[in-house]
This record gives structure tokens, sequence and C-alpha cells, in this order.
């Protein structure tokens, strides 16, 4: 599970030096197949290539350059920790992506022009909220009201998580929010049992 939200600073500190010293972009967390599940889902839905996009918690901007070489146009990337977006900044340049936008935002309290968005991703990100020692659940709650804010009605929320159930996920999220797809994810076996060890889902705002 990705690590809590204190340490990400400093992963990205050290993300950043290495990128600068070896051109590397540094560790995807959810690995690459997690993007292709995403991209693949979304060309098979035929997901118009100017919707607008947004990367929750985008960390090294990696995703969001997999999106613009598919295509997509309209791709904005958020992470609360700075050293997140200097790192997807440097990542965007060597990758002359100049139609990504990045910004600093704290999701759970969102700034006024981050809405209207047709597409909302998050890979981690909410595992990282809902780790937080600090009220978790209010900051849950808090989550889910922030995509609220920021999709537009009908638009889709696809989320790609390594600690809650399909279950679970559409407990937290059924204020607001309807399933409908559950996408196939590697399964893992433990002790003669499979269990899934992500869970990746696409819900649509009601």
């Amino acid at each position: 599970s990705p690590p809590a939200p204190s340490s990400w600073d400093a992963a990205y500190e050290r993300e950043l030096q290495t990128f600068q010293d070896i051109g590397d972009a540094g560790e995807i967390w959810f690995g690459e197949e997690s993007m292709v599940r995403i991209i693949r889902w979304l060309e098979k839905q035929k997901v118009p290539l100017d919707s607008s996009v947004l990367d929750i918690g985008t960390g090294n901007g990696v995703l969001l350059i997999e999106l613009a070489k598919s295509g997509y146009m309209n791709l904005t990337g958020i992470d609360y920790s700075p050293s997140a977006i200097q790192l997807s900044e440097k990542v965007r340049e060597k990758e002359g992506m100049s139609n990504i936008k990045l910004k600093v935002e704290d999701f759970l309290a969102p700034s006024a022009e981050l809405s209207g968005f047709e597409i909302c991703i998050d890979k981690g990100t909410f595992d990282a909220v809902s780790l937080n020692p600090d009220n978790a659940v209010g900051k849950r709650k808090q989550y889910v009201r922030s995509l609220c804010s920021v999709l537009k009605p009908e638009g889709l929320f696809l989320i790609t998580s390594c600690n809650w159930t399909k279950e679970e996920l559409l407990n937290e999220f059924r204020e607001g929010f309807e399933i409908l797809e559950e996408l196939p994810t590697p399964k893992f076996c433990f002790g003669g049992r499979i269990g899934n060890s992500v869970t990746a889902l696409v819900f649509q705002r009601k």
C-alpha cells in the first residue's frame, strides 16, 4: 500500500533528485498495468480525446504523459506535494508535453477553478487519504464532497485502490455516485485463497 502522506514529500524529493541525476521518473506506485487498464477502458468507451481529465494526486505525472501519448488533449494533474508537481513538470518537459496542466492543490480543499471535469482518475490517493491517522473518516467524506464539486454530473470517476474492496468502495462513494463497471485486475493467491490485491472501479456521478 502507498506510504502515509507525511512521507510522500520525502519520497518525491528523492525522485526529483534522481530524475535530475539520471533522467528517471522514479517509481510508478501501481505499475504500468494499472495505467494501461485505465487508458484501454477510456479508448474502449470511445471517450472523446478532448474530454477534460483530472488526475488526482498525479505524483510524477506519468499517467498524464501516457494519456497525452494516447491523444488526450485536455489534461490536468494536481498533487498536494510541491515536490511531486516539480517532478511531474520536469517529466513533462522531458517528454515535450506542453498541453498538460499541473497544479499544487489539496484535493480535500480544492480551489474554485478546479471544476467542470468530465473524468477524474485516482490511483492510490484515496488510499493515502484513508490512511491518514488524523480523522480518516472525516477526510474520506470530504474527499467524496470534493469529487462531487470538481466532477460534472454524469462525469466518470476511475479509482484504483489497493486498500479497499469493491463493496467498501461502493459504500464510500454511495452518496452521489453509481458504479458503471469493475475493471479486471490481477489476482493473487495467498495460502490457497485467491483474492484481489487491487480493485479498479468506474463510477458515474449522478
